[in-house]
């Protein structure tokens, strides 16, 4: 699919023009721009990766590009997620990947794919595609893309980003390694935070993004080095760049199917050891704590167990911070202990994981807590709408 037959593709007079400064390069010309117009190439997500290289493969002229997203439009993906806009929030990303597509090209053909890619259906929805791009943020849908690509022999464009870091190469592509040679086995759930926990440099993904976009059509082209075989390390506060080898493991497991990739990742095993650890806290509501602080008592301490960064952002009044770091190197179980003092302990975080496992650590220290459902999240939105949500 790769090698198409350019006798049958032709550019349209507009064209000529649009894609001009390509067309004068002799690395790609007039037959490495009917290429590009051959080419499909399919987005696994239209978020922070997903944007910038969907933007740039649509003006170097892909003829055919399919997403797969299922989310919509938060204003919280404004900050990096560059092809959606302010009046697209709350609706669903791939029609407003699609409207800002055909804004820029309208000589693109879009599929849209509005379905969470799983096993039952990847392998159909890849099949079609002669590149696939990795734009994905968790574990099982990445192993997922790489065996779908593994089975039907579809190089696997990678990048992932994380605060300040970001890292990308080629999978699967002329004999070179898989995602499966650089994680052989998918770390334990919650050990890797998420962007939404960690946070995210809101220009990180462009630069990840358009090295993603810049290998996609050096395969199509079939010009310069690709990063098969290397991974591209990028450090946005250093400004550095570095490479490590990657090299096919002989001892690695033949991928023979698609399996429950949920199951591989331990996120059901995990969510159960969540419930169970829930379960076995006492927990109470937003409005809860309200009526007991408005109550006036003086028998109860909350604290916080965000960062200090988040507590900056929003706080509850008469919060008071001990992060979760502090309380897991046992610095905040001393702390704690001071200042209960025989009182009852609340505690509440952004959304209420976090001060979960917290009271967790703190009941193995003989501190029983109860934990506040929804943490601050919640307080902004049933209490205190001044509070800033983030």
């Amino acid at each position: 699919m790769l090698n198409p037959n350019l006798d049958e593709i032709q550019l349209q007079p507009d064209e000529y023009e649009r894609y001009s400064r390509h067309l004068i390069l002799p690395e790609v010309g007039l037959d490495g721009q009917k290429r590009l117009k051959a080419a499909s190439v399919l987005c696994i997500g239209t978020g922070g990766l997903g944007s910038p290289l969907l933007l740039y493969l649509t003006a170097a002229g892909i003829g055919r590009i399919g997403i797969v997203d299922f989310d919509i439009v938060d204003n919280s993906n404004l900050q990096r997620q560059i092809i959606h806009g302010t009046s697209w929030v709350g609706k669903p990303k791939i029609e407003s990947a699609k409207n800002r597509i055909l804004e820029i090209n309208p000589n693109c053909q879009v599929e849209l794919y509005n379905i969470r890619l799983s096993s039952e259906n990847a392998l159909d929805i890849i099949r079609s595609y002669d590149v696939v791009v990795d734009g994905t943020d968790n574990f099982p849908t990445r192993y997922l893309v790489n065996d779908a690509c593994v089975l039907l022999n579809k190089p696997n464009v990678y990048g992932s980003i994380f605060r300040f870091e970001g890292q990308a190469t080629v999978f699967n592509y002329e004999g070179g390694p898989n995602y499966r040679d650089l994680y052989p086995e998918p770390p334990p759930p919650g050990m890797v935070p998420s962007c939404a926990e960690g946070g995210v440099l809101g220009i990180l993904p462009g630069m990840i993004g358009v090295i993603q976009a810049t290998e996609t059509i050096k395969i199509i082209l079939g010009q310069g080095r690709t990063l098969s075989g290397r991974l591209l390390l990028y450090n946005s506060l250093d400004m550095s760049f570095r490479e490590l080898r990657l090299r096919p493991n002989p001892e690695r497991p033949v991928i023979e199917k698609l399996i429950d990739y949920e199951q591989f990742c331990g996120i059901p095993q995990a969510k159960q050891q969540e419930a169970e650890a829930a379960g076995s806290l006492a927990e109470m509501t937003v409005t809860e704590l309200k009526s007991l602080i408005d109550s006036g008592a003086d028998d109860f301490v909350l604290i916080d167990v965000r960062n200090p960064n988040e507590y900056e952002i929003a706080k509850i009044p008469g919060s008071v911070l001990i992060p979760l770091p502090d309380i897991e190197q046992g610095k905040g179980v001393e702390q704690v202990k001071e200042i209960v003092n025989g009182n009852r302990l609340i505690a509440h975080c952004k959304m209420g994981g976090r001060s979960a496992k917290a009271l967790g650590i703190l009941k193995e220290a003989g501190i029983e807590g109860i934990n506040v459902k929804g943490g601050i999240t919640a307080w902004s939105q049933e209490v205190d709408p001044s509070v800033p949500q983030y």
